[in-house]
């Protein structure tokens, strides 16, 4: 029994002196951890510095692109109806009458049914200056209306303020800039503009290509409204790339969608 004892101590004594040296190894590895969470902590914050100086600066170029060269601004086109004067001058109109002709001018025709406008075009948002604007409330049934008219009219055009030009302008505008800032942001569009884009170059080629589709041949209602909605895509991908306020947005306003994206008052923009 004493010599079982004996041994017993000795092993005793053995895995002592094997926990100690498994003790400095845990220690030793738990200063190297130290040092590496220290070191991951500052290179976090190098990272997060650079991506703050990063934002900084595609906010900085995004808003001198849309100060100098695409601007877009909320034009005010309401004026005063003649006939608003006349009916409260006129004794004889009823409140109801009254009534009645407001809702009939906020009421339009389109597409072989009556549609509520509530903002009567009364509102419109321009791009690269005033005379190029689309409607706040994302009715371009102007445009190919007005192409349908031109398949049964023939002769030259001679109406230069044409709605469906400025509407075709407009769109270019629009998509020259969604992809601009998309290179900028480094976000990918969802919805492809063309077949081509695989670099950074190919980003203006395409759009050209895009553009043409807008400025070059009159393009059917299919094929108009399937272009119209990839760019909507593309410009709600955006703000919500940018953390833009959901309750601003809305799929069918085009340019007002922009104008928020790009606004100074956007606090994530750039990220």
């Amino acid at each position: 029994d004493t010599e079982g004892l004996l041994r017993i101590k000795e092993e005793n004594q053995k895995h002592y002196r094997r926990a100690q040296r498994h003790q400095e190894k845990k220690e030793k590895i738990q200063r190297h951890n130290r040092k590496l969470g220290d070191l991951v902590e500052k290179k976090t914050y190098d990272l997060k510095t650079q991506y703050e100086h990063l934002a900084n600066l595609r906010r900085t170029h995004i808003l001198e692109l849309t100060s100098v060269i695409f601007p877009i601004e909320e034009v005010k086109t309401s004026m005063r109806d003649p006939a608003d004067a006349s009916c409260e001058s006129d004794s004889a109109m009823t409140s109801s009458t009254v009534s009645k002709l407001a809702e009939a001018r906020r009421t339009t025709y389109l597409s072989g049914r009556w549609v509520c406008d509530d903002h009567n075009g009364d509102t419109s948002i321009s791009i690269t200056g005033p005379w190029i604007t689309l409607p706040n409330n994302g009715d371009y049934s102007a445009y190919y209306n007005w192409v349908e008219e031109k398949k049964t009219t023939q002769g030259p055009d001679m109406e230069h303020n044409n709605p469906a030009h400025t509407i075709s302008a407009a769109l270019c505008y629009a998509t020259q800039l969604v992809n601009t800032l998309s290179l900028i942001l480094d976000v990918n569009l969802p919805k492809k503009l063309c077949n081509r884009q695989h670099s950074a170059f190919c980003v203006f080629v395409c759009v050209w290509c895009f553009n043409s589709e807008f400025c070059g041949e009159n393009l059917s209602r299919h094929r108009f409204t399937r272009a119209v909605k990839k760019l909507n895509a593309n410009i709600l991908h955006l703000c919500f790339s940018q953390h833009v306020n959901l309750d601003l947005l809305h799929p069918l306003h085009t340019l007002r969608n922009l104008m928020y994206l790009v606004s100074p008052d956007t606090e994530n923009l750039g990220r």
